[in-house]
């Protein structure tokens, strides 16, 4: 059990210096940096989180289980890779005040969240995912649906640099919600559960959290985090388990009936992801 485990963590640590050298080669590549809203933040909105302070670095797998590895430059392993705030960091909602709970999280995201009440549950998984296509030059296929249906795309503004992007994704806020995303995604099953996948309840209200990264023991049970923004606008954070008594943000696939969260429950049929 000893060298099984000391083999899990060489195989880890390889294939994170793997990622590490592959996205190098891939950002000298391509134009957009990986992150791109940690180079337009003011300097009173940047924290002192250092480069090196990740999801990934900060929250260790569960003891027994070991990470889930994800293809360099893959949209779980940007996931993972996502930049925190300090230890300790509140949750602050848009108008720069803390949230009226603070004992929901276990970090925080180092990602602006706007100065309107715009970028709430469905919208931080829309950011997310539109930021990832950023960083990837894949900007032609960053599009959302309204609630109405109507298909707004980021290729058919006039500008495509950040700033535009944006602005664009703040119309997409606007617009579009848990009803819209909810019809936008295909379902999938809690069995072959993906980093980046989402549980979302479309309505009116409505609420969804995205799942941030994934660990699995040698018997082939699984973990995940889940990362959410709510109402009002707020900062996305990492979620703690509710009915994890130690505090722990690991959720099991176990979920029997439904998936309690501190501020939300979903069904595993509310489950779904990307086309």
């Amino acid at each position: 059990m000893r060298e099984t485990s000391r083999l899990n963590l060489t195989r880890n640590v390889k294939a994170a210096a793997a990622a590490t050298l592959a996205w190098t080669t891939l950002s000298t590549a391509h134009a957009e940096p990986r992150y791109a809203w940690v180079n337009v933040q003011p300097p009173a909105a940047i924290s002192s989180t250092a480069p090196a302070d990740t999801l990934a670095s900060r929250i260790a797998p569960p003891p027994g289980f070991a990470r889930i590895e994800t293809p360099p430059g893959s949209w779980g392993e940007w996931l993972h890779s996502l930049p925190l705030k300090p230890v300790g960091a509140p949750v602050l909602t848009y108008t720069g005040a803390q949230k009226w709970r603070q004992d929901v999280h276990v970090a925080v995201l180092d990602i602006d969240v706007g100065k309107r009440d715009l970028q709430q549950c469905a919208d931080a998984v829309m950011r997310l995912r539109a930021e990832w296509l950023y960083a990837s030059n894949r900007k032609n296929e960053i599009a959302f649906n309204d609630t109405d249906g109507k298909r707004r795309a980021f290729s058919k503004q006039a500008k495509q640099d950040y700033a535009a992007f944006r602005k664009y994704m703040d119309l997409v806020f606007a617009y579009a919600g848990t009803w819209s995303l909810d019809r936008e995604l295909k379902p999938a099953k809690l069995s072959g559960l993906q980093t980046g996948d989402v549980f979302i309840k479309g309505g009116f209200p409505g609420h969804a959290v995205l799942v941030a990264d994934m660990a699995m023991n040698a018997a082939g049970e699984k973990r995940f985090l889940l990362l959410q923004s709510y109402m009002p606008a707020q900062d996305i954070h990492v979620l703690k388990n509710p009915n994890a008594a130690d505090g722990s943000p690991w959720y099991g696939t176990d979920i029997g009936l439904q998936l309690a969260t501190p501020e939300w429950n979903f069904t595993a049929a509310q489950l779904k992801r990307w086309p």
